[in-house]
């Protein structure tokens, strides 16, 4: 399951983020989104487990939790929907 981690502290690194939703099961892949052109965190990021029941608890126990000076935000991501249809020629 993919979670949307919002409201970041800038200063927040990846392993700091990893390791605290690692205390609700194994962590596949973390992300924290860059701005190319600063190299600066945007203030957002993902988390993804492969257990779903790991993560909705690490949702429900983390969604309002402090890490850095931020009280973080985390919700399931929403799965892009891609368009198979071509435009009208």
């Amino acid at each position: 399951m993919k979670l949307l981690i919002r409201n970041l502290d800038r200063t927040t690194t990846q392993d700091e983020l990893r390791t605290l939703f690692e205390g609700y099961g194994i962590v596949q892949s973390c992300t924290i989104v860059m701005d190319p052109a600063t190299q600066s965190s945007k203030g957002f990021g993902f988390i993804e487990m492969p257990k779903v029941g790991d993560a909705k608890v690490a949702t429900i126990n983390l969604n309002g939790h402090t890490l850095g000076a931020n009280k973080i935000r985390v919700k399931k991501a929403d799965d892009k929907i891609e368009s198979t249809e071509k435009p009208n020629e």
